[in-house]
Formats: C-alpha cells, structure tokens, sequence
C-alpha cells in the first residue's frame, strides 16, 4: 500500500491558483487515478515489472477510465471481457472456495474517486451496456436496431455517443487480448476528429 494523499495535496496546492474560484469536479477525481498510475508505472520502472491495465470493455467502450491513470500499463489483459462477463468469471473462480473476496463481487461498481460514488451514477446497469457495445461493435446493429431488440433508447443513444467519442482513448489504451468477436483496436478504428 502506497498512500498517495500527500502526493494529491501536492497536485491541488500547484494547481490552486489555476484552479481558484473553481468547484471540484472530475478533474481532481482523475488527478488521482493518475497519480495512482505514475506510482504503479514507478514501480514497474524500478523494479523491471509490467503493468497490467485493469481496464474491462465496458469501460473501454465507453471511455469510463482515465488516460495516463487506470489506463496505464504495458498489457490490458481484460480489456476485451465485458463487465458482466468479469463478474461472471469472479464467481466461477470462486466456486471451489474464495480466490477473490467476496466483497469485490457484492459491492457495486465504482471508479472510488469519490465519496458513495457508483458506476451507474453516470452509466446505464452494466447488464444493459454491455448489451449495446455487443450490438453496436460486434453485431454492426444500428441504434435504431437495437432499440427495435428491446432496449431502452435514451440508454442506446448515450452508450452509441460515448462509444463514438472516446475512441481517442481507446488508440491510447495498452494492447490487450482479444476474446470476443470484434475487439477494439486493430481492427476496429472510428475517425477521432471527423464525423462520418
């Protein structure tokens, strides 16, 4: 365990006259996930490890990790498993007794940047999302498509949207392995700065 409080006030004290006047936001949540990946990349530098990025498709999709944060590493080994399909594989690995604490499975998702903070504050259920970046990448359904298969069409279009505008981060992201039918990456490229 490396406490990365003091690190973080250090951030916020040099940032302060930039940033007076102005409210926390997503900013100084991000500041720490990337403060937690220059420790993690320090680490793998000193001691010639590799860094593995934790970073699902779910989130990948759509853009729920940060750059230069959670994002870093030199391998992204799930970064084509579905949300639902990590849960999954926790509770199937915990069958013959507990691998993985049982309270990492329980509790909700969350990015834990911020006090009861939880993914489904800013993402549709992941059961939910992770049947639109199925239909939308995978299957090349349209968003009028997948909405006709029964899903909630404010949740399509926000997911749609999210997954266009974050492929940015995506062509950043550490290579990973591919385990679905269309994985991000090689294969799958979408325009950064035009609208097509």
């Amino acid at each position: 365990m490396i406490p990365i409080d003091g690190i973080f006030q250090s951030y916020l004290e040099g940032l302060d006259p930039v940033f007076e006047g102005l409210d926390a936001d997503v900013t100084e949540e991000n500041i720490q996930a990337r403060i937690r990946g220059a420790v993690l990349m320090a680490l793998s530098n000193k001691f010639g490890r590799l860094v593995l990025a934790t970073g699902n498709k779910s989130e990948l999709a759509v853009g729920y990790c940060t750059l230069y944060g959670d994002m870093c590493g030199g391998l992204a080994v799930i970064s084509d498993v579905p949300k639902t399909l990590v849960y999954d594989l926790a509770r199937y690995l915990n069958t013959g007794g507990e691998v993985i604490p049982e309270s990492t499975i329980s509790k909700p998702p969350s990015a834990e940047l911020r006090p009861d903070q939880a993914d489904q504050d800013s993402l549709p259920a992941y059961d939910v999302l992770d049947r639109i970046v199925e239909a939308w990448v995978e299957d090349h359904l349209s968003v009028d498509e997948i909405i006709a298969a029964g899903l909630d069409p404010q949740a399509v279009r926000q997911v749609v949207r999210l997954i266009t505008g974050n492929e940015y981060k995506r062509r950043q992201a550490a290579p990973g392995i591919k385990i679905t039918a269309k994985a991000f990456g090689v294969g799958r490229r979408y325009p950064i700065a035009a609208k097509y």
